[in-house]
């Protein structure tokens, strides 16, 4: 296979994952590490992605702060398909909610498609599904150059305006007796904002999030509509019990 035709696969694989290491992107390639190495620096040089210890990582990503970049990488296969499900529940013509969560993010690759109206004060989502069948509304207010993420009154004034037909939001911390929790006041408050603005809540939340109570409890749990979760039946049932739809991936 020559060079041209692997670089357009790597591209695709970075599209579709937005980060992979040196032995993913051998095996879909079925050729040596040693060559995708080779392949990946010289695409790299050519400014196509950005390298990584152990892989790559794709351009728009670099290209947000680090700190954001960084977390919306971690767990990215767990995250993926949390997505993944979550996307599932967007039909055509719907008016969503995202918000500025690095799991929220990775929604993206699996709504390009979708034609549906996202309301938002994530940057990097509006990046991301810039040139996309998407239509985009971005939260009027003050940007958060660390969060890359509009916070603040007027975006919770701008949120107050609408009426959509689901929220996809993120949480630091989520238990069934304490309820909702965050690590600052302006992710408690879009959160507030944007579920109160939205008929159904949908909660993205990895395992690592359950049973955790963070710096700020915000919310009861009655504010979660559906969760969405890799964590197992067994450590999901008391949400449950607390009248949470749970969706659990595969």
């Amino acid at each position: 296979m020559s060079f041209q035709n692997r670089k357009q696969i790597i591209l695709k694989i970075l599209e579709e994952k937005g980060e992979a290491e040196v032995k993913d992107f051998a095996q879909a390639l079925d050729i040596s590490e040693i060559t995708i190495r080779r392949d990946l620096q010289q695409m790299a040089t050519d400014g196509l992605l950005f390298r990584t210890h152990g892989g790559a990582m794709k351009l728009s990503l670099a290209q947000m702060p680090f700190t954001f970049a960084n977390k919306t990488a971690m767990n990215a296969k767990e995250k993926d398909k949390i997505c993944q499900l979550a996307a599932q529940q967007i039909q055509e013509g719907d008016i969503i909610l995202m918000d500025c969560g690095s799991t929220v993010f990775r929604m993206c690759q699996f709504i390009k498609n979708k034609r549906i109206k996202v309301i938002t004060n994530s940057l990097p989502v509006v990046y991301e599904l810039m040139n996309s069948q998407v239509s985009i509304n971005l939260i009027g207010g003050e940007i958060d150059q660390e969060r890359q993420a509009v916070h603040g009154k007027i975006a919770e004034e701008h949120i107050a305006r609408y009426k959509v037909d689901k929220a996809f939001l993120g949480v630091d911390g989520i238990s069934p007796e304490n309820g909702l929790s965050a690590f600052g006041e302006d992710e408690a408050s879009i959160t507030l904002a944007m579920a109160k603005a939205s008929a159904k809540n949908y909660f993205l939340c990895d395992a690592s999030k359950l049973g955790k109570d963070k710096y700020l409890t915000f919310a009861a749990i009655t504010l979660v509509d559906v969760l969405v979760t890799n964590a197992l039946p067994e450590d999901v049932i008391f949400y449950k019990n607390k009248g949470v739809e749970i969706l659990c991936v595969q």
